[in-house]
């Protein structure tokens, strides 16, 4: 069950740049992230209900801040950039650029939080994560310049800095919140900034049940299942396997765009996602424990 459970997030997080790709023919970036929110905002609601959570605990007093940094940064602004990004360019490049997020992370954490800062193994991936970044765009800037394709994979470029920021504000920030309170607070603000974002656009969606379903199954799949799956085999599989999930996802998206987007594979897009993912694994590589130190902690366990 720990695998299947690992699988069907790979698929669920994939399949999340598909469904960014249907919905944001009929309906703007600022829709589609009210609807996205609110309905992975729901989702949660359900699950927290029936679990005997309560949805509006004491949480709410002390983390309210958190929460409104976390939904700006995690939420409003890189959906916003991806789904703007998804105009201009596929769902597979975009869920490759998006993973871009570790590499970013690894960068911040610096200067964020200096007693993690990675070794120079993890900076090579850096690097070589980043190369990986400029072989998928350098195709296009060199046959059109600096054209709408490029502000489009730049977008989401900025989205996954976005991403990585938010995820060293949440580890220096929300340290001992729940991951229901967490998801849920996050999703809730979320949806009431979006709301005066989305109004103006409102009028002019043009409703479709294909995009409209597509949004709603990725707020309550992308937004609110795939949270239950991901700290399931967390749980189940320890952390450096579940985390190996992001691994997956660009891979999976690219797969879904093919198969049901007809989206083009070229050449570049492959070399460009399998130097990303190999940039992406170095930067999460950690040293193994020193032999000396396990006998140290042997020595005082007896």
């Amino acid at each position: 069950m720990p695998y299947v459970a690992f699988v069907a997030l790979a698929l669920i997080w994939g399949a999340s740049f598909l469904f960014i790709k249907l919905g944001i023919h009929d309906m703007s970036p600022t829709v589609l992230v009210l609807v996205r929110s609110a309905s992975g905002a729901l989702t949660l609601a359900v699950i927290m209900r029936v679990t005997g959570r309560p949805l509006f605990g004491n949480f709410w007093k002390a983390r309210i801040v958190p929460f409104i940094v976390i939904a700006i940064t995690n939420a409003l602004l890189p959906w916003v950039l991806i789904a703007w990004g998804e105009q201009h360019i596929s769902s597979g490049l975009a869920s490759i650029l998006n993973s871009t997020t570790t590499l970013w992370a690894a960068i911040l954490i610096y200067w964020v939080i200096p007693s993690e800062r990675p070794s120079l193994v993890n900076y090579a991936g850096v690097l070589i994560g980043l190369m990986g970044v400029v072989i998928l765009v350098l195709p296009d800037i060199s046959a059109h310049g600096v054209s709408g394709s490029f502000f489009g994979a730049l977008a989401v470029v900025a989205a996954a800095v976005a991403y990585a920021v938010s995820a060293l504000f949440q580890r220096t920030k929300l340290r001992g919140t729940s991951v229901y309170e967490q998801s849920f607070g996050q999703l809730v603000v979320t949806a009431a900034l979006a709301i005066p974002l989305a109004a103006p656009a409102i009028p002019q969606v043009h409703f479709n049940w294909l995009s409209m379903g597509a949004v709603i199954a990725l707020g309550v799949g992308g937004s609110g299942v795939a949270y239950l799956l991901y700290y399931y085999a967390m749980n189940t599989l320890g952390a450096v396997r579940a985390t190996g999930v992001t691994f997956l996802v660009p891979i999976t998206a690219v797969f879904w765009g093919v198969v049901l987007l007809r989206e083009s594979l070229s050449l570049p897009t492959v070399i460009g996602m399998v130097v990303i993912l190999a940039g992406i694994v170095l930067t999460n590589l950690r040293p193994a424990p020193r032999p000396h130190a396990a006998v140290e902690r042997d020595s005082a366990a007896a």
